[in-house]
């Protein structure tokens, strides 16, 4: 190669290391800078809400978002920062794109659902709507959570059974242990009864369940009266609730359950099973007809 080319040659290097060269060198500098901050970033994020949220499940819950967030903005840095330095070399990006194109548009057709469950499965660790521990019912499933991914959330049920339900699939959730629980109690007496007797001795007995030193961190508030809720077939239903810790609802209205049955007992208060009263009618002007009864006599009793 002659002299004159070799100095061409460096002259143009030298031309495109002073413009796009330039361009490029700052480029990569940008890109690295940005990803350096978001790394830092998303670590500080992960530890202000891992202390404001203690515990297994929500120190989860920010490492998944966080490494979401972090990998989804780190791709689009690098993909921007790529086709820049791309333009800049002098790459012609417009096939590139135009495939790139059609290749998302094809992905994103056959992966609809897949696409469906993941963003739902980050809005749902985003609000915190379900956690690990709760008890739910979501897509017709209820049962504890056991584990909550990106695409799918794991529930087992009182009998043992695990239900796998996609994110995508979840249009409502019924969160039966979120903060605190109420113990509900619907209380059938009989008509006879004084309602008003009947309801000082429920809270008397939910007074005596809440000092219990078995149940007593177990519930959180004294017992509240809502009052004679209807008036059934056969029963005068009396509506009361108990306000107790998350996933203390069942054990609490089991043993309020017990002390209902054996103090109603123990004071006479009827609780009926269903009956019917029979009416053998009357006339318009006049007294009901008489009710025979046949007995059996004693021979006849005697020869069975």
């Amino acid at each position: 190669m002659q002299p004159s080319h070799i100095t061409q040659l460096f002259d143009r290097l030298l031309e495109w290391a002073s413009t796009s060269g330039l361009r490029v060198l700052l480029i990569a500098v940008a890109m690295f800078f940005l990803l350096t901050l978001l790394k830092r970033g998303m670590a500080r994020f992960r530890s202000v809400y891992e202390g404001a949220l203690p515990g297994p499940s929500q120190i989860k819950r920010a490492r998944t978002l966080t490494h979401i967030v972090r990998d989804v903005v780190r791709i689009i840095i690098i993909a921007v920062g790529g086709m820049m330095i791309l333009s800049e070399i002098g790459v012609d990006l417009k096939p590139l794109l135009a495939a790139a194109g059609l290749g998302g548009l094809a992905i994103g057709f056959g992966a609809q659902s897949l696409v469906k469950d993941l963003i739902s499965g980050f809005f749902i660790l985003l609000e915190n709507s379900v956690r690990v521990g709760d008890v739910v019912e979501v897509a017709g499933v209820t049962g504890l959570v056991e584990e909550i991914e990106l695409r799918t959330i794991k529930l087992r049920d009182l009998s043992g059974t695990v239900y796998v339900v996609p994110n995508g699939v979840i249009d409502k959730v019924k969160n039966m242990t979120k903060d605190y629980s109420f113990a509900l109690f619907s209380v059938g007496v009989a008509y006879r009864e004084n309602v008003d007797e009947v309801m000082a001795v429920l809270l008397e007995i939910a007074e005596e369940l809440r000092r219990d030193p078995r149940f007593t961190n177990d519930v959180l508030e004294p017992m509240e009266m809502l009052g004679v809720d209807q008036f059934a077939d056969s029963a005068v239903i009396i509506k009361c609730r108990i306000k107790t810790e998350p996933l203390k609802q069942w054990s609490i209205g089991r043993e309020m359950n017990r002390r209902i049955k054996n103090t109603f007992d123990a004071k006479g208060i009827e609780i009926p099973f269903p009956h019917q009263t029979i009416y053998w009618g009357e006339p318009k002007k006049g007294t009901p007809p008489p009710l025979y009864v046949a007995e059996l006599h004693q021979s006849n009793a005697a020869s069975n």
